[in-house]
């Protein structure tokens, strides 16, 4: 992690801790909160290099999908705790998007800008693609569709959903992990490397980073409410653009530094890996714990929602489907991320 991201994180989670003890406002305690929670995300993108490089490319991004939207379920649980349902499925907008788009869109244009053409495995990025298409466009757009005229299934529906699509995300798993091994062989001749640190180092930093950012993450969601008042955002905005980015900044700077070293199967599985995630693993969950906890929430999301999603799915599949990238195809996806978020800002 470089040393500007230390010294925010020793500057900013200390000030949070005496910031709320001191009844500091809401406002500077929520963008204190935003500062801590990127440095301890980074530090966490830190250690699943280490493990990346450990354990080899393909179980390293997954665990470092895992470990960034660790993020994301900490902050969806508290704010489902505190009844802020719509700012969850927001984020959870914002973090298919973002990763779609702002991460893969970013590690296109910075790798792009050291190697002319980088190549990745085109096997593993239609099929990555094709789960897209069930996790974020047939599991997410049906619930609208079906609830356009009878409003009163969409909890039975999503309930429905959310166990498909677990049950196909760990069916994706075995998948490549086990039954289809070979497909996902990347077949970069990279040099070998020696991880910057030990498993039981990185470890242990994982687990202290996710302690922190659980603390990070309550004062963050106690304050939105606040923020949204102040600055006259929508819960909207608020979810599907800062907690979204707030929340995967693990990504983002992995998957980036990742394809800055040519490493574009690991970026690609960090992206992609981590969209496929939110959709059929962290969406699921996040819905039975908001029925547990007395705040349900539904996997029907608004049509701008869902016409932003569906259309940065296409984007990403039509960018990915030929096995190469360039700076000018991250370009893209970055200019249709800016896009987006403006309508949401302007929404």
């Amino acid at each position: 992690m470089s040393r500007w991201m230390l010294w925010m994180l020793v500057v900013s989670l200390p000030l949070t801790v005496i910031g709320e003890w001191l009844h500091w406002s809401q406002t500077l305690l929520f963008w204190l909160a935003c500062l801590a929670i990127i440095p301890l995300a980074g530090l966490m993108g830190q250690a699943t290099e280490s493990i990346a490089i450990l354990s080899g490319p393909r179980i390293g991004g997954l665990l470092n999908a895992t470990f960034g939207n660790a993020v994301e379920l900490i902050i969806g649980f508290f704010a489902i705790r505190q009844g802020l349902v719509q700012v969850v499925q927001a984020s959870l907008t914002g973090s298919i998007l973002g990763n779609l788009l702002l991460v893969a869109g970013l590690s296109f244009l910075i790798g792009g800008i050291r190697y002319p053409i980088q190549t990745f495995n085109r096997l593993a990025a239609g099929t990555n693609a094709s789960m897209m298409m069930i996790g974020v466009v047939i599991a997410l757009v049906i619930p609208a569709i079906f609830t356009y005229q009878r409003p009163e299934i969409g909890i039975q529906l999503s309930i429905g959903v959310a166990a498909v699509s677990l049950l196909l995300y760990l069916l994706g798993l075995f998948f490549s992990l086990f039954t289809h091994r070979n497909v996902f062989n990347y077949t970069e001749n990279l040099p070998d490397e020696e991880a910057p640190w030990g498993m039981i180092r990185a470890l242990v930093v994982l687990a202290a980073s996710t302690v922190a950012v659980a603390y990070e993450s309550e004062l963050l969601v106690k304050t939105i409410d606040h923020v949204s008042r102040s600055f006259g955002w929508s819960e909207v905005f608020i979810g599907v653009i800062v907690v979204a980015i707030i929340g995967n900044a693990a990504e983002h700077s992995s998957a980036v530094w990742m394809a800055w070293r040519n490493r574009m199967d690991v970026s690609l599985e960090i992206a992609i890996g981590s969209s496929l995630q939110i959709a059929m693993f962290v969406a699921p969950i996040l819905l039975f714990t908001s029925l547990a906890a007395g705040h349900p929430m539904t996997l029907v999301f608004s049509w701008p929602e869902i016409a932003s999603m569906v259309l940065g799915v296409a984007l990403i599949t039509l960018l990915s489907i030929d096995g190469k990238s360039n700076w000018l195809e991250g370009a893209m996806a970055l200019g249709a991320y800016f896009i987006m978020g403006l309508g949401f800002y302007l929404m």
